[in-house]
């Protein structure tokens, strides 16, 4: 029988205290922070944050519970941010919000960082159902500037490199959600598709959890999907917000996984779905797909909920393991 899975993609907005705490220590340390070196408050401040979003999904109900994401002020880009080997220059728009990053500029070899491992170990305390979440290594290339290693091939090769030795460093994780929104945005070109799951699929092979790509805005090119399936990946995601035809097709067309990831609360609005109607998109998608059965299906937002006012994203974790729960009952 399919296992019905509530989660997430992290990137959770701050709560509204910390984010007036942070706001305040930071621009006191700001010196402190361009050398790397955050401080004990920012520390302290971020490690009663994490503990609040962990305590929130549980509290919730959800099934797999992310550590938060709550330091990547780069978004996306965060692990090349804060690396040795990365030098940061101007903000950069986040693909086409109004979201901004700092752009790191690869100018080293991309050694063995541990920064996510650290998060992730302090997350691990206080949870057994923990979820990795990380960039995707063609999404985070393709936020990155490469001044080292001199051509697309090399550099998507050792952004995949660096992604598998951060996860072979993380604690236990029951599954593994590598984001992968460029694969939408900015689609590879032929021969950097296959490139792409190549890189994947280094990543995916470092950790024995599941692994879910998830990419968002939209769907995937038919032959950036054909190539995604190549990955030696569990689940493979689908924004069925912001588009479901060419979703549905891709999947009529080629396949799909043994497991399915479905974005069907909507990550960016504050308009906060009712569990029976997730469920009754649940139903929709599992009647256009005519999939004999799925292993598990995770039911998740389609987006990062960075965006929403910190009310509204605690609604959305309710809504999804409730939902989560209506399509257990319904299966059985």
């Amino acid at each position: 029988m399919t296992e019905y899975v509530s989660t997430t993609p992290g990137l959770y907005p701050l709560p509204d205290w910390a984010k007036d705490d942070l706001s305040d220590l930071k621009g006191h340390q700001k010196h402190d922070l361009v050398s790397g070196d955050e401080g004990e408050e920012i520390t302290a401040a971020y490690d009663a944050a994490r503990e609040e979003v962990i305590e929130g999904q549980i509290e919730a109900g959800l099934d797999r519970v992310v550590e938060g994401q709550l330091r990547w002020d780069d978004m996306l880009a965060h692990p090349l941010a804060v690396h040795d080997a990365v030098e940061t220059r101007g903000i950069v728009r986040y693909y086409d919000n109004n979201n901004f990053y700092r752009e790191p500029v690869v100018d080293g070899d991309l050694e063995f960082s541990g920064d996510v491992a650290s998060e992730l170990e302090s997350a691990a305390e206080l949870t057994d159902d923990l979820q990795a979440v990380l960039p995707g290594p063609y999404s985070l290339a393709d936020l990155a500037t490469d001044e080292h290693y001199g051509n697309e091939a090399e550099f998507i090769g050792a952004i995949g490199d660096f992604l598998a030795g951060e996860v072979e460093a993380f604690p236990d994780h029951e599954t593994l959600f590598l984001l992968e929104p460029s694969l939408v945005e900015n689609a590879p070109t032929d021969g950097e598709d296959e490139r792409a799951s190549d890189a994947i699929d280094q990543v995916a092979n470092a950790t024995d959890a599941d692994v879910v790509v998830q990419p968002y805005w939209g769907a995937l090119e038919e032959k950036v999907y054909a190539h995604l399936l190549d990955a030696d990946i569990d689940a493979v995601g689908f924004d069925f917000v912001a588009n479901q035809d060419d979703n549905l097709y891709n999947v009529q067309e080629y396949g799909v996984t043994d497991d399915i990831s479905l974005g069907l609360a909507d990550g960016q609005n504050t308009l906060v779905e009712d569990p029976e109607a997730i469920r009754d998109r649940v139903d929709w998608v599992d009647d256009q797909l005519q999939v004999t059965e799925f292993e598990t299906v995770y039911l998740t937002t389609n987006t990062e909920t960075f965006y929403l006012p910190y009310g509204k994203y605690v609604e959305k974790l309710d809504v999804l393991a409730e939902a989560a729960d209506l399509a257990e009952v319904t299966a059985a």
